[in-house]
């Protein structure tokens, strides 16, 4: 964008044709183009979810871009992008590492509390010379974020700083479900121990399967929509500070949800504790609500 117009709008007012103007831009900024180009290309793959490297560099062209089919395939092998083939009568495992993967329980479950269910995903956010990435989780039955983190690095450290933030702060009995993708940030030694080590037991989606994840895709789409793709960050700060708001402020306390009866993830939580004490009270009992403690609301 800029301004008020895209780039499609100032090309046909100019009478100048959208290939020219990426031409020219990616001579007089090759820097800015390229990470430009990785952006349009995550867009098609993410909005394309079957389609592979030829057909998303015909959608490119479609849009004014002047790349082929060869630069395409790298950029989508960089940043993990490349369709998974499905095989008739086959399943097979897809996966870049040699750690366990472990089977989809969250499936077949039936979330009826708090701190059953959580699941954990992770996106990209696009700085203006870089990519970094934010990692969630997120609590199934209240919809609530209960740990992320973001870095400049996509490795496994910073994905479990995001379970550490969620565990501070909820600090779940033994029992509860981490649900994820493969991705070797989840399926690590160091990840998988400190699961285990708080009797958290361990879903994982199936291969090439979006659908599988669906809270946490929901939550990511959220962001992008309603966040991410009306900003122009700075720099990483600036990204984090705007992204953090964003999460605790405005999606956990403001965001209303059709599967909550219309209430913010804080609402309903606030509502769920609410509910336990009156009926502990009348039975005359001394409970303690683990996980929704009053710091929390």
């Amino acid at each position: 964008m800029q301004g008020g117009l895209t780039i499609r709008e100032m090309c046909e007012t100019a009478a100048v044709s959208r290939a020219s103007y990426y031409r020219k831009w990616r001579k007089r900024e090759p820097k800015e183009e390229h990470f430009a180009l990785r952006d349009a290309i995550q867009r098609q793959a993410v909005k394309n979810r079957h389609c592979g490297y030829r057909r998303i560099t015909q959608f490119l062209k479609r849009d004014g871009w002047v790349v082929n089919h060869k630069r395409v395939l790298r950029l989508m092998r960089e940043d993990n992008l490349l369709s998974i083939r499905r095989r008739r009568f086959v399943v097979t495992t897809e996966s870049d590492h040699t750690w366990r993967v472990y089977p989809n329980l969250a499936r077949r479950m039936v979330v009826s509390d708090i701190n059953q269910l959580w699941v954990a995903d992770i996106t990209y956010v696009r700085l203006q010379q870089e990519f970094i990435y934010l990692a969630v989780i997120l609590d199934v039955y209240s919809r609530r974020v209960v740990g992320w983190n973001m870095s400049r690095q996509l490795d496994s450290g910073f994905a479990q700083e995001a379970l550490e933030s969620a565990l501070r702060q909820r600090r779940p009995k033994p029992g509860l479900v981490h649900h994820s993708d493969r991705g070797v940030q989840y399926a690590c030694g160091d990840y998988v121990k400190r699961l285990e080590s708080c009797g958290i037991t361990i879903s994982m989606s199936r291969p090439g399967n979006p659908y599988d994840n669906a809270w946490a895709e929901s939550f990511m789409k959220t962001l992008k929509v309603e966040e991410v793709d009306g900003r122009r960050y700075r720099n990483f700060d600036h990204a984090k500070s705007s992204v953090a708001t964003f999460i605790e402020e405005v999606y956990n306390q403001q965001r209303l949800h059709s599967a909550l009866d219309y209430r913010s993830p804080m609402e309903f939580e606030t509502a769920l504790k609410n509910r336990i004490l009156r009926r502990t009270r009348k039975k005359g009992a001394r409970i303690s609500v683990d996980g929704i403690g009053d710091r929390d609301l």
